[in-house]
């Protein structure tokens, strides 16, 4: 349903008034998701670094305990990531301005149907005819 004339004025004058409050911007760029994900990512690459560090300390000191822990921090830094990315990736996050677009490789619309929604969807479409 479209908005209305007086409706689409007061709108842009809301927006308006929105965009010059700094606080309001530095409020909305806080909560976008993708900057949490992106966050989230820097942290588990500073982790992953730490991890190295410990493993090879570990190696040198001839230590396998340390190295052991080294290599445990590793793999669950680089499964901490690989989770952020793919949330950071996920279609329902929403940016607050909404000017935005996602990519997304051709042919593909996120997780692949399983088999019971192939079926679903060739029963759907099947014709008028067969019940």
């Amino acid at each position: 349903m479209p908005l209305s004339e007086h409706e689409q004025r007061l709108f842009e004058q809301i927006e308006r008034s929105l965009a010059e409050d700094p606080k309001f911007a530095s409020a909305v760029r806080a909560s976008d998701p993708r900057f949490h994900a992106r966050r989230r990512l820097l942290v588990a690459a500073g982790v992953v670094v730490v991890g190295l560090a410990l493993l090879v300390y570990g190696v040198v000191i001839t230590t396998a305990l340390v190295s052991v822990a080294g290599f445990v921090v590793m793999l669950a830094s680089a499964a901490f990531a690989v989770q952020s990315q793919r949330r950071a990736q996920s279609p329902d996050l929403h940016v607050v301005g909404g000017t935005t677009t996602r990519r997304r490789p051709r042919g593909r619309t996120g997780r692949r149907p399983s088999i019971l929604d192939r079926m679903e969807d060739r029963w759907r479409q099947r014709p008028e005819g067969h019940r």
